[in-house]
């Protein structure tokens, strides 16, 4: 492979000095939030470190399949565990990078203090949290950095740690279909199959191995499909998941199925979390940004695929949407023009 990526010396020295790490995913962690921060407890307890893994929300069940999954703690659950929490002075946040992002500041952990802080991700909407900083944007994936710290480290990347490194790799470029999928991602993830990580096998857990209850749901999302001006736009109600069982986790990469029409350019799944809540998520094809779309409602992302959550009822939010997408691409048309 030909592209080298240098992470910041003072991350390296971190990672090298350092023996007790909190590692923090995201809020409804994905498969590059977990397979990410997953893969590098593992390799930082190869060379003797100790690390804990955790996060807002349980792991999801369609990532149970991911080697040491069972590592990480939820917030509530750690004041229980008899783990001496104080013990991890180094905190880092993987695949997100704002401490807002993984909901600590609301838990039982909200008064921990650090010696230090960290940030590995790849997200265009970056903020200031973090000592010490490797962010980004132009790699697919965090997965992707995860894998060049351990070769630097000099890690041996086990069969374990590359089935959740290539998990990663294959979420946040949609099985290697999204405009992400460079060389460098496929060489990457050749390299991981070389490790051991099973193509086939990952494919499966991930995109054939619904439950009966998430075909359902997805079948009553798309009796919700509203298309206007090349966007479609759908919607998860609580009575959808009520009525077919499922829950918040049962919807991840529903938003861009309505890509697969031709004249379709941007896609937005909206989710009812509460009577004025919406979990909105974006995605696009093109020049549109939907980084800055979700940022103007206090979220954020990459260009082609973002989040928000914006506090109205879901038809309001919908509308909402809709005039900030339009907005987007107007504006984008013009630039375009100029």
């Amino acid at each position: 492979m030909n592209v080298t990526r240098i992470l910041p010396p003072e991350l390296f020295n971190l990672l090298q000095s350092e023996d007790g790490f909190l590692i923090a995913a995201h809020l409804n962690p994905d498969g590059d939030a977990l397979g990410s921060a997953i893969a590098l407890a593992m390799a930082l307890e190869k060379m003797g470190k100790r690390t804990l893994l955790v996060c807002r929300d349980a792991v999801p069940e369609q990532y149970k399949f991911l080697p040491e999954y069972q590592r990480f703690y939820t917030f509530d659950n750690v004041p229980a565990s008899g783990v001496d929490i104080r013990e991890f002075s180094t905190l880092v946040l993987v695949d997100c990078n704002e401490i807002r992002r993984t909901g600590m500041e609301k838990s039982p952990l909200a008064n921990l203090t650090f010696r230090t802080t960290a940030v590995i991700d790849h997200h265009e909407t970056e903020k200031a949290f973090g000592d010490i900083r490797w962010v980004a944007p132009e790699i697919a994936a965090t997965g992707m950095l995860i894998y060049y710290i351990l070769r630097e480290l000099a890690v041996e990347i086990t069969k374990d740690i590359a089935i959740n490194l290539y998990t990663a790799l294959v979420l946040d470029t949609g099985n290697f279909r999204f405009e992400n999928t460079t060389s460098e991602v496929l060489a990457v993830a050749a390299a991981l199959a070389e490790a051991g990580a099973p193509p086939h096998i990952i494919h499966r857990e991930l995109n054939e191995s619904w439950s009966e209850g998430r075909f359902k749901l997805f079948v009553s999302l798309l009796n919700t499909l509203y298309i206007e001006d090349c966007i479609a736009i759908t919607a998860v109600t609580r009575k959808m998941f009520e009525e077919t069982g499922t829950t918040t986790d049962d919807t991840e990469t529903f938003v861009s199925f309505p890509k697969i029409m031709k004249k379709i350019e941007v896609t937005a799944l909206l989710r009812e979390d509460g009577p004025t809540e919406t979990k909105v998520s974006l995605r696009a094809r093109g020049g549109i940004n939907m980084a800055r779309i979700a940022e103007s409602f206090g979220g954020g992302g990459h260009k082609n695929a973002a989040g928000c959550t914006i506090k109205a009822d879901i038809e309001t939010a919908k509308a909402e949407v809709l005039r900030k997408v339009k907005e987007q691409m107007a504006s984008n048309h013009c630039d375009t023009e100029v």
